[in-house]
């Protein structure tokens, strides 16, 4: 059975995103920008300051980071 996708807001994905190695390099507005210097197969994140990203938007983010269902799941310690 395949993990759900968690409904988390803008500041907990960039939590997340931040353990596995990105860095917040500005922000504007309402958008958050983070690059991951270290790993080139990690691609920039835009991530919006919003309560709750649409399940769609977190897909994107997640496979630009190279990421899986049970990895954000991990990052984000649901058990």
């Amino acid at each position: 059975m395949n993990p759900k996708l968690p409904i988390i807001s803008g500041r907990r994905a960039v939590a997340a995103f931040t353990t596995i190695g990105y860095k917040v390099v500005r922000q504007r507005g309402s958008h958050i920008r983070l690059r991951d210097e270290i790993n080139p197969k990690h691609l920039p994140l835009t991530v919006p300051d919003h309560k709750e990203l649409k399940p769609g938007l977190l897909k994107n983010l997640m496979r630009d980071a190279g990421l899986t269902v049970e990895d954000i799941l991990k990052l984000l310690e649901y058990k």
